[in-house]
């Protein structure tokens, strides 16, 4: 991410509900009545894992698309990344249900933009709901549902934004290899900005393991978008080139030189 402090804003959000005791108590014995010490349990277990959570979650962020950004992308993505550099928009196509996302241990998860008010009010929605079915959480294993408050937690911390950040309609894939590795998923160092920095390789190829052909290039691959740049031409050229070779059918009607009006 481009802003480590990301995950530290859904914490604090958390931190403040489970801060005031009377909700705290309402969350916990909501469950304790279905679950006994189901809630405490999940709590406790985020704690121990919170380091880890802040350090060792790797993300790829994704934005939203819309069919109208096809041919010039978005303005505001346009201008909050890649510097001064030559810009591009890769638009893929993610199956809504993925074997290769499975095996990667990967998860797609959207980005929530609500305030501390909103946040709070959808944890009151989580008590009201355990309390109304009840029932059924009895019947699920007592493990199961540690490990779903748990996950309710997680990502909390992991896919809640500033609402300042609304536009960018972000998602993001989830990766966490100290609790669900995949052997499919390999790391290197990376200097990325002056800073080395571990990175994992997310392996969008059918060839790496047949596990993984939904999540193919040449299948998920929609479209290239050139943004503002002083040599589209070039640009142009390397791409239909590169995705050739990588098994894109017709690359050459499926790369787009944006002319949207900013200064590059």
């Amino acid at each position: 991410m481009s802003d480590y402090r990301e995950v530290q804003h859904g914490f604090a959000i958390l931190h403040k509900f489970f801060s005031d005791s009377q909700k705290k108590q309402a969350f916990i014995a909501a469950l304790e009545t279905c679950v006994p010490g189901a809630a405490v349990e999940a709590i406790k277990l985020f704690l121990q894992w919170w380091q880890n959570i802040q350090f060792s979650t790797y993300i790829a962020s994704m934005s939203q698309h819309d069919s109208t950004e096809d041919f010039h992308g978005r303005l505001s993505m346009w201008r909050a990344f890649g510097g001064s550099t030559a810009r591009v928009a890769i638009v893929f196509k993610v199956p809504w249900s993925s074997g290769g996302a499975r095996a990667l241990n990967l998860i797609f998860s959207p980005v929530a933009y609500l305030m501390e008010n909103e946040v709070h009010a959808e944890i009151d929605k989580v008590i009201e709901n355990i309390g109304n079915n009840c029932e059924f959480l009895r019947s699920v294993s007592r493990t199961r549902v540690v490990g779903q408050v748990f996950n309710m937690l997680v990502s909390n911390v992991t896919c809640l934004k500033h609402e300042g950040f609304r536009e960018e309609r972000e998602w993001r894939a989830i990766y966490v290899p100290k609790r669900s590795p995949s052997n499919l998923m390999l790391s290197s160092t990376q200097v990325i900005g002056g800073v080395p920095q571990l990175v994992y390789m997310l392996p969008v190829d059918a060839a790496v393991d047949p596990l993984l052909a939904d999540l193919d290039l040449a299948l998920i691959f929609d479209r290239l978008i050139i943004g503002p740049s002083p040599y589209p031409a070039v640009m142009y050229e390397a791409f239909v080139t590169a995705l050739t070779n990588a098994g894109v059918l017709e690359a050459g009607k499926r790369v787009f030189i944006s002319n949207i009006p900013i200064r590059t």
